[in-house]
């Protein structure tokens, strides 16, 4: 056995040199006794879905090597999604451990013998770590997508997967309130002018880049992409049609849409490629209201390569934290979720067609947009007040005689 049990599912690992090491070479898998054909099976899986961003995310959950799944999209660097390069996966998180995989390598258990006690076991150590229930059913929903596929192929005799979610309390209702926090258009307009005046280090040379940048990816995700739509973004995405200008952004689930571009998101996003292009000293002519075209990142680094999730979480909570007294409350709970969050919350009370909301944010279900409806509380919609004054005119009556 090897020193780390899970160094076979830690890629691009950098162990001591004295020590044994599992390379993605290598036949040790703890448990796993025909490790290769068990990669093949995994592999097999992950093919059938074309949005690199969506196998990178699963591999990520079920706690697999994202390079196992790059190496669908060609061996040199990370999968293509029309020959395009997509962002770094995110660091690691509280619940890393606890990936299936990993946490089947931990018991020396073949994934494909698990069970469904082996499953709920698991699920249990997920929550008694933290993990919130809508993250538990996300998982579990990946892992019952896996198996699925595995047992249509032969690979497994059933899915483990296939539970009762509500006896589990995975199923959340549409009436269930998202807990994500809802900003106002005041919140969201206070955001967007903190991002102008964002202080940006000592550099003076790149502050207006740093400035356009952060207002570009705020006015952005004002569109209700989500976090991983924005980053896998290219320059040539963005394109003239119909007289409009759209983005075309390659969804989840491999569904591609056209997000309209508002004159706000325009106007940042064309101040901050001039500001790109003149930096870099890379501008060339273009059709006028036309950013320059090519297959670079649509937001990038300084460097020009494409900027991850957790690049812009950061950069999105370093707005919130200087957009002063208008976030003071919720400063520390702003993610871009949020403001697709708020996109949706926002067109719904200016009364827009639910139909029309579903196709802008890419939802599969109109499902899930009524549950942003549903979630919406204000005090207008509340029966708080109305109890409140029945008990404080109780109290000022007089006795009986």
């Amino acid at each position: 056995m090897i020193d780390d049990p899970l160094l076979v599912l830690e890629a691009g690992a950098a162990p001591a040199p004295d020590r044994a090491v599992a390379t993605l070479d290598a036949p040790q898998w703890p448990g796993v006794a025909d490790p290769d054909a068990l990669r093949a099976q995994l592999l097999d899986w992950f093919s059938q879905y074309d949005n690199a961003g969506t196998r990178r995310t699963y591999a990520y959950a079920l706690g697999l090597p994202i390079a196992w799944v790059d190496s669908l999209g060609g061996s040199d660097g990370p999968p293509a999604r029309d020959g395009r390069a997509t962002p770094p996966a995110a660091p690691r998180g509280p619940l890393h451990a606890l990936a299936w995989f990993r946490w089947c390598a931990t018991r020396d258990l073949d994934p494909r013998r698990a069970t469904s006690a082996h499953v709920k076991a698991w699920l249990h150590a997920l929550s008694a770590a933290g993990a919130a229930r809508r993250t538990r059913q996300r998982m579990l929903a990946t892992l019952s997508a896996l198996y699925g596929h595995l047992a249509e192929t032969g690979a497994v005799t059933a899915n483990p997967a296939a539970i009762d979610r509500r006896r589990l309390g995975l199923v959340i209702s549409t009436r269930e309130p998202s807990p994500t926090i809802r900003l106002t258009a005041g919140q969201v307009g206070a955001l967007l002018d903190a991002s102008a005046s964002l202080p940006h280090g000592p550099a003076p040379a790149l502050r207006t880049l740093y400035a356009t940048r952060a207002r570009a990816v705020v006015a952005l995700l004002t569109l209700g992409l989500r976090i991983s739509e924005l980053t896998g973004l290219d320059r040539d995405d963005l394109i003239r049609t119909g007289g409009d200008q759209v983005l075309r952004v390659h969804g989840k689930g491999g569904v591609r849409r056209e997000v309209y571009v508002t004159d706000l998101a325009r106007q940042a996003l064309s101040d901050y490629l001039a500001e790109r292009d003149r930096v870099g000293a890379t501008a060339t002519p273009a059709r006028r209201g036309t950013p320059r075209a090519d297959t670079t990142p649509l937001v990038a680094t300084r460097d020009g390569n494409r900027c991850s999730r957790v690049d812009l979480y950061r950069l999105l909570r370093r707005v919130a934290a200087a957009a002063g007294p208008e976030l003071a409350d919720v400063a520390d709970h702003i993610h871009p979720h949020a403001l697709r969050h708020a996109y949706v919350t926002i067109a719904l009370e200016q009364d827009a067609r639910i139909q029309h909301v579903r196709a802008d944010v890419g939802h599969a279900s109109i499902t899930t947009t009524e549950h942003y409806d549903r979630g919406m509380r204000t005090r207008d919609t509340t029966a708080a007040d109305l109890v409140a004054a029945a008990i404080a005119a109780a109290r000022q009556a007089p006795p009986p005689a």
